[in-house]
């Protein structure tokens, strides 16, 4: 039997905007999806990079529909559902919205402004973001040296912050996050592999360039509850309730990689993202 979520948990969350759940996935576990994510060619054909400010770029691959592959596996394992469904305000099904895997790389992996997830989300026409949450899960370890998310405690309860650009980013009202520092408290979230990140879609978060000589990977599920509508997204996964497979899937699983036909989000396929802030579906750390 996996970890399940104790009720201090659900309360720590609540009270937070954050939880950290330590060993949430096992070293065997994590051992196979990294083995498997950094051979992985269709994740490599699939990824997009991000610049940030100092010219640092980061790379990530996006997809929203889960399949039958090892990361589907661990999004649709019963430990995250069941996670996602007792920290979410809603009683209803819980749909998987997307799935990123994050890479950035020793030296040349970029930063990620303050920002909260529902700060993009928010123009996607979601009406409820305690209906939302994300899931990470460190497949190498996380640290300051690295880059690991920082996380501003109890910031969820500030609601939405307005959001624009920084640079090719999209980032927090800097004049609001100022404010939030003065008066909660600035957490560095270090998390060796297998631990997981539980976060509020209204949580300030953001990470440092990697100046280190080790890379940083992690795997970020979103979750949304079955009827809070997204009246402005054109992907279908959010509406669809997970197919939950048993903890154990992950380690039977035969399947590898990602398919060749995943719906991944491709900056290339429609120009128009670029223009209209396509960075608004992929800036979440």
């Amino acid at each position: 039997m996996t970890y399940r979520l104790s009720d201090a948990d659900v309360a720590a969350y609540h009270r937070d905007g954050y939880l950290i759940v330590p060993g949430f996935f096992s070293q065997p576990e994590v051992d196979k999806l990294y083995s498997i994510a950094t051979a992985d060619d269709v994740v490599a054909a699939n990824a997009t990079n991000v610049t940030d400010s100092s010219g640092k770029h980061s790379k990530l691959t996006l997809w929203f529909s889960p399949g039958e592959d090892v990361y589907s596996m661990m999004l649709r394992s019963e430990r995250m559902v069941e996670g996602a469904a007792r920290l979410m305000d809603s009683d209803a099904p819980v749909c998987h919205y997307h799935t990123k895997l994050m890479q950035k790389e020793p030296r040349v992996g970029g930063a990620w402004e303050w920002h909260q997830d529902y700060g993009y989300w928010y123009k996607n026409q979601f009406l409820f973001p305690d209906q939302l949450i994300s899931i990470m899960v460190a497949l190498t370890p996380a640290n300051r040296e690295n880059g690991c998310l920082q996380v501003v405690k109890g910031s969820h309860k500030m609601g939405r912050v307005n959001h624009g650009f920084s640079g090719e980013q999209v980032g927090a009202d800097g004049v609001m996050v100022e404010h939030a520092l003065k008066v909660l408290e600035h957490v560095y979230v270090e998390l060796e592999p297998g631990d997981a990140l539980f976060f509020h879609s209204n949580t300030l978060h953001r990470s440092e360039a990697n100046l280190s000589e080790k890379p940083r990977w992690s795997i970020i599920s979103c979750y949304n509850a079955l009827g809070n509508i997204a009246y402005n997204d054109k992907s279908t996964s959010w509406r669809e309730p997970v197919n939950v497979v048993p903890d154990e899937a992950l380690m039977a699983a035969g399947v590898g990689g990602a398919a060749t036909g995943g719906d991944f989000l491709r900056k290339e396929d429609d120009p128009a993202l670029k223009a209209t802030g396509w960075e608004q579906e992929v800036k979440t750390i």
